[in-house]
């Protein structure tokens, strides 16, 4: 299985950045997790956003989803005429949501251009020879971490989250660790987001291979979190960064 990051920073980008957005390709299939602002021009670099056989977006904040109107164009105004749909998968009533920023014509489009279907609590989908499994952790309500299992391996997108047991059921046995790190440790426990040491130790009792950091505050001194995880952790710890691969096999190891 590949990993790629098309987004590392949290609600807001700086130069060379974009926010939440991953892709995954691995089992015959490849797809998005989260599709936040900026992520579709790094897509570009990777593949034809037309062949994604699905998109996931794990909650109701628009840094994980808002380039979702940019595919939006894709699919509908392309050269060629309309393409798609896109398999698009998000949480309950969050489809309805989106579309309130669009005229009624824009909505209808919007409609058109992507075949949803509501996720569930710990109820897997199967896309190619991906298994795609949505864990609930505790961040706005309903926010879902993602496990994608396939070729032998597991990778763990824990979204955004607060330290807690939720979110180390969502991470057990991953190799792949993709965990938020938004907040500096000066800020833990006042907002529903984990600190590079939380995250480190999240990889630590998760038993991952390796643990890369994302969804990092675009001021937040990225040094400090790649310390302060490694310390926790004891493995391998990345900090995200735009077009960055991951390779992953079975035991985590990367080729």
């Amino acid at each position: 299985m590949r990993v790629t990051v098309l987004g590392s920073a949290a609600s807001h980008a700086v130069q060379g950045q974009a926010c939440s957005s991953h892709l995954i390709e691995g089992g015959g299939a490849r797809v998005l997790f989260d599709c936040g602002n900026g992520s579709v021009a790094n897509l570009y670099a990777m593949c034809d956003p037309l062949s994604l056989d699905a998109i996931f977006i794990t909650h109701n904040h628009p840094d994980h989803y808002v380039d979702l109107y940019s595919l939006q164009a894709l699919v509908r105004y392309a050269p060629g005429g309309p393409a798609g749909p896109l398999a698009l998968y998000v949480p309950e009533g969050l489809f309805e949501r989106m579309q309130g920023l669009l005229s009624e014509r824009g909505a209808e489009e919007f409609r058109s251009a992507f075949t949803c279907k509501e996720l569930a609590a710990d109820r897997s989908v199967r896309i190619g020879a991906l298994d795609i499994t949505p864990v609930p952790v505790e961040h706005t309500d309903p926010t879902f971490a993602l496990r994608a299992q396939g070729d032998g391996a597991c990778v763990v997108f824990t979204s955004d989250t607060a330290f807690g047991d939720a979110v180390r059921a969502a991470v057990a046995g991953s190799d792949l660790l993709l965990a938020e790190a938004t907040v500096p440790a000066r800020y833990e426990s006042m907002a529903p987001h984990l600190t590079a040491r939380q995250a480190g130790k999240l990889a630590h009792e998760a038993g991952a291979s390796h643990l890369v950091l994302v969804h990092l505050w675009p001021t937040n001194d990225r040094a400090d979190a790649f310390r302060e995880a490694s310390e926790e952790f004891g493995g391998t710890v990345s900090i995200a960064r735009e077009l960055e691969t991951f390779e992953v096999v079975r035991g985590g190891e990367r080729s």
